[in-house]
């Protein structure tokens, strides 16, 4: 098959600045809308995946396994468990067991301040550094039982809608009609701990008004998942159901299914209409073309040739503005923090996401330069000659 050359495309492209530059700003945007959306799903994603460890075990209170804010166990849970499960991992003595309070608090960035800010807050003892091991302090210190004092995620100013510099290290937040001192911060990267409230567990408790724990969370060692799954059964009296961590967030990912895809359609829906819009430009553009394409079939070039050379031209346009709005992606999106129910995660913009998105814009390209070919292609050659 006779081709036209490729430098024909090139040409064809500078011909006319202005239909290049909207060619190449429609395309950066629908790619960089398939990558916010895909950034998105990915690091909702990866948030929920990392949170949870697969040595970890998670204890709550029957009948309440989706919802670790829901449940309530004895205080006596830790000791018991720690004394029942032989191969709990260890270190110098210490058992890897956290006691924990999760709670949803409205608090306040002062006593005057009228605005109510809904927060997760774990209540934590020191062992909650040894099974959440992603979790480090990167300012100031963690916070003292009974001084009222606590410590914010990375990610929790996003959290809670307030600047970043409102949660510094040495302001107050208030609740419990006590003003709280932030004595650190840390991080918990792609985790929806890093979107936390931690306080010390006994002055939650107090705050709270609560007699027991919601979970305890503890790290195998030596022992398996089953182990402690036996060990729940044959205490009734606790009424206690064993399940993984990772097991725990996946079946949040689960919950969160819906949101993900109604993303997706949203992003489907957006890029189909900037399809529609290049279509329409497509057509504008090859109309006053028609007399060309008559002229190289009349040179021998056959339909399959002008085909691969519109294409070209295409593609072209698609993949400067592919490159383009990845570079804005990655310089605008990637780490961008989002909220949701739980908290708060990173926009991700890895490498399955990067070539989605120029996947999806030479896709479009393909796609939208078809209809309009297939109509200036199929008149006779002398009909395209004729056309004005």
């Amino acid at each position: 098959m006779r081709l036209l050359p490729f430098d024909y495309a090139v040409r064809n492209l500078i011909r006319s600045p202005v239909r290049l530059a909207a060619g190449v700003l429609g395309s950066a945007l629908v790619v960089l809308l398939v990558l916010a959306a895909g950034g998105f799903v990915r690091g909702m994603e990866r948030s929920l995946s990392v949170s949870g460890s697969g040595r970890n075990v998670i204890l709550l209170g029957a009948g309440s396994e989706e919802s670790v804010e829901r449940s309530q166990i004895d205080m006596t849970v830790p000791t018991l468990v720690g004394a029942g499960v032989l191969g709990v991992k260890r270190r110098l003595g210490v058992e890897y067991v956290s006691p924990e309070v999760h709670a949803a608090i409205v608090l306040k960035t002062s006593a005057e301040s009228g605005e109510e800010l809904q927060a997760v807050v774990r209540g934590f003892t020191p062992t909650a550094f040894l099974v959440h091991s992603q979790v480090r302090i990167t300012r100031g210190t963690s916070p003292r039982p009974g001084e009222y004092e606590l410590m914010v995620g990375r990610l929790t100013a996003t959290r809670l809608g307030v600047e970043d510099a409102e949660l510094a290290v040495g302001r107050q937040l208030w609740f419990d009609n006590h003003a709280w001192t932030i004595t650190g911060r840390f991080a918990a990267p792609q985790t929806v701990m890093d979107a936390e409230v931690w306080v010390p567990l006994t002055d939650l408790r107090i705050a709270t008004r609560r007699d027991t724990l919601s979970c305890v969370v503890l790290t195998l060692g030596e022992a398996t998942f089953e182990d402690v799954s036996i060990w729940c059964a044959q205490r009734l009296d606790l009424e206690l159901v064993a399940t993984r961590q990772s097991d725990y967030y996946a079946s949040l990912l689960t919950f969160y299914q819906p949101i993900r895809a109604m993303v997706w359609v949203t992003a489907a829906l957006i890029a189909l209409g900037g399809l529609f819009g290049g279509v329409n430009t497509m057509y504008a553009a090859f109309a006053a073309r028609v007399r060309e394409l008559g002229a190289l079939r009349t040179l021998g070039f056959p339909r399959r040739a002008l085909v691969v050379t519109f294409l070209q031209e295409s593609l072209l346009v698609s993949s400067a503005g592919g490159i383009i709005a990845a570079m804005v992606g990655l310089c605008a999106l990637d780490g961008v923090a989002v909220r949701f129910s739980m908290g708060a995660f990173a926009l991700l913009l890895d490498v399955p996401v990067l070539a989605g998105g120029l996947a999806a814009g030479a896709g479009l390209a393909i796609v939208g330069v078809i209809p309009p070919l297939w109509r200036c292609l199929r008149l006779p050659i002398v009909d395209a000659l004729r056309t004005s």
